[in-house]
């Protein structure tokens, strides 16, 4: 446990290293401190069985981080509880209430009793810095104030956030045991045309009648990526409109069963 917190503090501190040329104009909240936003998010309500819209105060622009959470209907306080990173679709026009689009993957979590943890995007792409830094911190929070087995950490998303997933999956594999990218176009290609290996194992569905991200173009970049060594399930769904999330429930949950059955046993 000691070792994820520390492994998540210093991936922030070298974020903030990283990005401190691209803050965003303006003055410091007056008196506000990540240290009262940490003790603020202590106060979040994880009744069982709830779901909770957040907004969390920060010192620095935009000043908030919304955000949903879901708690599961039995929390074990022993051993923990998986937790999941769901990355909503259409950052650019996404609006105020994007992270409460969870109609579709909250009742399939249930049965991996998890906590659910939907950001906001902010109309920025999910692996931009700003988003970076706001999930870091905001699973740094959840890992410490709340019941979660830190093995059991995964990202999902549908669209632009199965694309996030694809990328947190790919670029943060020390945190997450699994990515599951639903209706997604992510290259996987090197500079060189290779497949880049991905160390976190990732579930993949893409429809044979997505409208918006060519099945064919997927499936490349997918193919690319396991001749690379990574470990990628492709499943295709049959004849989906990418417009209707809601529709690719049954696919979701083969996905929960391959963690349950694959990554975690």
């Amino acid at each position: 446990m000691r070792a994820i917190k520390l492994l998540l503090l210093l991936i922030i501190n070298a974020l903030l290293l990283n990005g401190c040329d691209e803050q965003q104009n303006g003055l410091p909240k007056a008196k506000w401190t990540w240290e009262d936003t940490a003790s603020s998010f202590e106060d979040i309500d994880i009744t069982p069985g709830t779901t909770t819209d957040v907004i969390l105060e920060i010192p620095d622009p935009p000043y908030e981080y919304a955000f949903r959470v879901i708690t599961p209907k039995i929390i074990d306080e022993v051993n923990g509880n998986p937790l999941v990173l769901s990355l909503h679709g259409g950052v650019g026009g996404a609006g105020r209430e994007a992270h409460k689009s969870t109609q579709c993957i909250a009742p399939v979590m249930e049965h991996i009793n998890a906590f659910v943890i939907s950001p906001n995007a902010d109309k920025v792409y999910w692996y931009e810095l700003y988003n970076q830094e706001k999930i870091i911190r905001i699973l740094t929070l959840a890992v410490e104030n709340w019941p979660i087995d830190i093995s059991k950490l995964v990202v999902t998303g549908y669209s632009d956030g199965g694309n996030g997933a694809w990328f947190y999956a790919e670029a943060f594999p020390n945190i997450f045991s699994a990515g599951i990218a639903l209706s997604s176009s992510y290259n996987t290609l090197t500079t060189e045309g290779k497949g880049r290996k991905i160390n976190t194992p990732l579930y993949v569905i893409h429809s044979s009648g997505d409208e918006l991200f060519p099945l064919d173009s997927t499936q490349y970049w997918v193919n690319k990526s396991i001749e690379a060594g990574s470990d990628i399930t492709f499943v295709v769904a049959d004849g989906l409109s990418h417009y209707k999330p809601c529709d690719y429930t049954d696919y979701l949950e083969g996905a929960i069963q391959w963690l349950a059955e694959d990554v975690w046993k």
